[in-house]
């Protein structure tokens, strides 16, 4: 079947359509980013006005890019920007109002379980207990597990747009700011660490999503170019040559260089901090990037659970059923 799964996140709404079936490997046909920054919309613990509106344009083109695409079924969610959102239930009625997707808030227990799961399918069986680890723009998520089903998952609101808004306004940041948010960050991910490490070592430490792929770039992994199966990893050691660099230069500079995005590069010192922070707490030398993440993780549930009967917990159960090759919104 050929399916959408919209991302509303903190910094971008993605469209990403594939083209899967139960059992098999998903191969992308489409991609498409917005970038919205909607947690920058916050205000008062509300999604003003403006915020909402530019959220209704981008998900009804993205349902019309699905559709034109020819996808069957759109599954859409939405993370840590409208869970934060005090108004995010009047938003999301707006949404579904006005263009017909159901958009599901994810808690951040649920992005690090279906992360977890996208993790494991691209490791597979032989990685042993799985330690995963996702930055994203609002929260940090953290899993550990043998199954696909972590026994642990855990989400924090360390996320790297959350804390350069809040704690490194300059660009670059003051060496003063820097140093008090890493020390900060250390106290946070004690407990979390302690956590984790109760369930028993962990046998391979993944890191997954952007900033962790931007860093394991700049510290000399190779280039998208070489595609999605190439080994890439992320020392602690090459993590912080990378930030007496990359901490010194402002956002524009940083923008230009390999691997960073122009929308994220302001908030990569505060990624490597946290990235830097977690490794330190959870004693990991070395991680693993892994190309597959939230997005693949919901395909992947949503895949396994074709043709099967739909109980009243279930994750987007269908409504709405319509003729093959007509697209259906999940909700």
């Amino acid at each position: 079947m050929r399916l959408g799964v919209l991302d509303v996140g903190s910094n971008t709404v993605h469209l990403l359509v594939v083209d899967a079936h139960r059992g098999g490997h998903p191969d992308p046909m489409r991609s498409e980013k917005a970038q919205l920054r909607l947690a920058e919309h916050i205000e008062a613990g509300r999604l003003t006005e403006a915020g909402t509106a530019r959220l209704v344009r981008a998900v009804a083109r993205a349902k019309a890019t699905a559709a034109i695409a020819g996808c069957e079924e759109l599954v859409a969610f939405a993370t840590s920007a409208l869970r934060d959102a005090g108004n995010s239930a009047e938003v999301l009625s707006r949404v579904r109002t006005e263009t017909g997707v159901e958009l599901r808030l994810l808690s951040g227990e649920d992005e690090a379980r279906y992360t977890f799961l996208a993790v494991r399918r691209w490791c597979g069986w032989s990685a042993g207990r799985l330690l995963v680890l996702d930055i994203g723009g609002g929260s940090l998520e953290l899993a550990i597990g043998r199954d696909e089903d972590p026994d642990v998952a855990l989400s924090v609101p360390l996320g790297a747009g959350r804390l350069t808004r809040q704690r490194l306004p300059g660009d670059p940041p003051a060496r003063r700011d820097v140093e008090a948010l890493a020390a900060d960050l250390d106290v946070v991910l004690a407990p979390i660490a302690r956590r984790i490490r109760e369930i028993g070592p962990y046998d391979l430490a993944v890191g997954t999503s952007k900033t962790f792929r931007s860093l394991a770039r700049l510290a000399g992994a190779a280039p998208s170019s070489d595609g999605p199966r190439a080994v890439r990893t992320l020392t602690d050691a090459g993590l912080r040559q990378l930030f007496g660099f990359i901490s010194r230069m402002a956002s524009p500079d940083l923008a230009g260089l390999d691997g960073v995005s122009p929308g994220r590069a302001h908030q990569l010192v505060a990624g490597a901090l946290v990235a830097g922070a977690a490794m330190r707490a959870l004693s990991v030398d070395e991680l693993r990037i892994c190309p597959w993440a939230l997005r693949e993780g919901v395909i992947l549930h949503r895949l396994d659970t074709l043709g099967v009967p739909a109980p009243s917990q279930r994750s987007w159960p269908l409504t709405d059923r319509q003729p093959r090759r007509a697209l259906r919104v999940a909700q």
